[in-house]
């Protein structure tokens, strides 16, 4: 979880396609903004620094002044990356923030382009294009014609984009971020959440070929678009236009996380690298948040038993999915009870999470508030409810009515669910629980395991062991 985030739009490879030099206005905005950041570290008391130089710094013929200028600020020399350095840094940064990664990751700076395969934890060779949109925007002359000239010509040698044709491309950088949030807004999608937005690549493809030849002031809802990044949404457009037609991906997936996140993801230790970052994400909010963190715990397993005796199979994906759900089912106890289920719905669905994909956060998101309104769906967004499957929207209201049920029982304190389990008797779906918790049965108890039976149109039955 970021602590703390700041950038600045300097423009450092503004001019380097017709001067071969860093801007020296850029410079200037740089190193103050530089400055800037190093009182804030100081302020923080953070202990350990990176400092990256990308293609801008590695091609000017004055990059090695500004590099030095860096170190005389920050105490530090800054690393400058190669091209392919670079590329696998982005990798990284994909592999960090997306479950099982399958394709080409692709980061569009302002000086290069980097592309370089990921298939789950493997990262294969990678590529760097001189195609940043600030250099295609000077070396085409701002004529659209000449830069899909200049683009075309680029890629037709890419040894690493054919290799993808039927998988993912990974689109990272503040361009590309751009143009999927226009597409956003024109679509009115309801989250407003980048990372891991979806395109289908045929769509991508009209949409960036629309963008590359109008005016961008012309463009509904471009005002969803920072003004900074506006000149240069042509020519993202070209670039993405072109790594289309020449990869034949399934689909475009856009990735928040890039160079920054990829290398503190290589600094970690192999075990941490292992691990799932939407349930570890999911653990930190039930340490924070929940009654009981034991219990959100223990809500994993013994949902697995109901679910199998309501009939409901689950995917490996389905399985990681709802124990983040179970990890996630009591954050928002605090709120007043009328509005549990909405606040509940708002806070997951547009949470910080990563290794998590639009349907999986809606998944989440209606499980959460299931479990707090039973199935009444008045006050949920109908476009929430269009992110996700029927089969995750079943397998939600499944889950959502099986936690509450063990909440009636347990009171949110540990120890207590893993007595009872579910079973399924032929028609009858038969909660069984242990003798000395009988007088925890009641109306209240027996309604919510009858309507739970409901959804799998079974009969409801409580047993005393």
């Amino acid at each position: 979880m970021p602590l703390f985030n700041e950038k600045e739009l300097a423009g450092l490879g503004r001019g380097i396609a017709t001067t071969g030099r860093l801007n020296d206005e850029a410079v200037e905005t740089s190193l103050a903004a530089i400055r800037r950041f190093m009182i804030l570290c100081r302020q923080m008391r953070v202990k350990t620094l990176h400092v990256l130089a990308t293609a801008a710094a590695r091609d000017a013929s004055n990059g090695k002044g500004f590099l030095d200028a860096v170190e005389e600020i920050t105490g530090i020399h800054p690393s400058l990356l190669s091209g392919p350095e670079e590329a696998r840094l982005s990798a990284m940064g994909v592999l960090s923030g997306i479950h099982r990664p399958d394709g080409i990751a692709g980061d569009l700076g302002g000086g290069s382009l980097e592309v370089v395969d990921v298939r789950g934890s493997t990262i294969g060779t990678g590529e760097t294009f001189p195609l940043g949109g600030l250099r295609l925007e000077e070396s085409s002359e701002r004529t659209v014609r000449k830069a899909e000239k200049i683009v075309v010509e680029a890629l037709a040698g890419s040894r690493v984009l054919p290799g993808g044709a039927g998988r993912t491309f990974y689109a990272i950088g503040g361009t590309w971020r751009s143009l999927a949030r226009l597409h956003m807004r024109q679509k009115g999608y309801p989250l407003h959440i980048m990372h891991e937005y979806a395109i289908p690549a045929d769509e991508a493809l009209d949409f960036c070929r629309m963008v590359a030849r109008r005016d961008a002031e012309s463009l509904d809802s471009i005002e969803a678009v920072s003004k900074s990044r506006r000149a240069l949404l042509p020519y993202g457009a070209i670039v993405l236009a072109e790594v289309i037609r020449v990869m034949k991906p399934s689909q475009i997936v856009l990735s928040a996380l890039g160079v920054r996140e990829g290398l503190l993801y290589d600094l970690l230790p192999e075990t941490e690298k292992g691990e799932d970052p939407l349930i570890a994400a999911s653990e930190e909010l039930a340490l924070l948040r929940s009654r009981s963190p034991l219990h959100a715990r223990e809500l994993g397993p013994w949902s697995a038993h109901a679910l199998a005796a309501m009939g409901l199979d689950e995917t490996e994906d389905e399985v990681r999915l709802r124990v983040a759900a179970c990890l996630l089912a009591d954050i928002g106890w605090r709120g007043h009870p009328d509005y549990r289920g909405e606040q509940s719905l708002n806070l997951i669905s547009h949470g910080a999470f990563v290794g998590i994909d639009h349907p999986g956060r809606a998944y989440l998101a209606l499980a959460n508030y299931y479990r707090h309104e039973g199935i009444v769906d008045e006050n949920i967004s109908s476009r929430i409810r269009e992110l996700a499957t029927t089969r995750l929207i079943e397998r939600a209201r499944a889950l959502g009515m099986a936690l509450r049920v063990a909440y009636m029982i347990s009171g949110s304190m540990g120890g207590v669910i893993p007595r009872t389990r579910f079973e399924a008797r032929g028609d009858q779906l038969t909660l069984v629980m242990p003798h000395d918790l009988a007088p925890l049965v009641g109306s209240r108890l027996s309604r919510r395991v009858t309507q739970l039976a409901k959804l799998c149109a079974m009969s409801p039955a409580i047993q005393l062991e």
